[in-house]
């Protein structure tokens, strides 16, 4: 369902330049619509064929799902193909710096490496539980789902750590494309309060499920503050 944001993006990127009589785009443009694709390139392709489950999903959350990744894929291609900074002179007048790039760059990769290890520590809990599952019914006993809390990496401190290190994520490409870049400040405080409502949610279910002592020492998405 997310594969519509990052080739809307491309798509966008391929016409409407041509449109505004713009025959080349700032390596600055192609970068920030690289680091757009890397992301759902993992995120919506490569992100379901590795994962050993998948819970199913309500038709509903699907459809807005698809709008809102086609929107924010029209609005950020936009804003790069055309209606941001086109020239290197325009990406000078909006106070932007080499410097601030990078930092940007360095958030992003950072947010998106933790975010996949994160990921892949909630794969390995749901391949262990496949195979006790799997054993199980060799031994014709009765299978019930096991939950449990995942222990590595920044799991030790937080319970959505993915949560929070793709926020990191978001606010790196914010960085990268200036505070100037409405899109992107969009998506961002899109995500935290898409995010936010959810983690809240699962703490509880996490407090209710496996008590106060299992999950002590641990926030449950803003490393201290909550």
């Amino acid at each position: 369902m997310e594969v519509p944001g990052f080739t809307t993006l491309l798509y966008v990127m391929s016409t409407l330049p041509a449109q505004h009589g713009i025959t080349d785009l700032p390596w600055q443009n192609k970068v920030l619509a690289g680091l757009f694709v890397i992301h759902y390139t993992y995120r919506a392709i490569i992100f379901p064929i590795i994962q050993p489950s998948m819970s199913p999903i309500h038709v509903l959350v699907w459809a807005m799902a698809i709008v809102f990744q086609v929107s924010n894929g029209s609005c950020i291609g936009s804003w790069l193909a055309a209606y941001g900074p086109t020239t290197q002179e325009e990406w000078k007048a909006q106070n932007w710096s080499v410097l601030q790039f990078s930092v940007g760059l360095v958030l992003f990769y950072v947010g998106l490496a933790a975010n996949y290890f994160s990921d892949e520590e909630l794969r390995e809990i749901r391949r262990g539980e496949l195979r006790r599952q799997a054993k199980l019914k060799q031994q014709g006993k009765t299978v019930d789902k096991h939950y449990e809390v995942p222990q590595n990496g920044l799991f030790r401190y937080m319970l959505y750590p993915h949560y929070f290190m793709e926020w990191v994520e978001w606010l790196g490409y914010w960085v990268a494309a200036g505070v100037a870049c409405t899109p992107a400040r969009t998506f961002l405080i899109n995500e935290f309060f898409a995010m936010l409502p959810r983690a809240v949610s699962g703490g509880k279910w996490y407090k209710q499920k496996f008590g106060e002592d299992k999950i002590k020492g641990k926030y449950v998405i803003i490393p201290g503050i909550y």
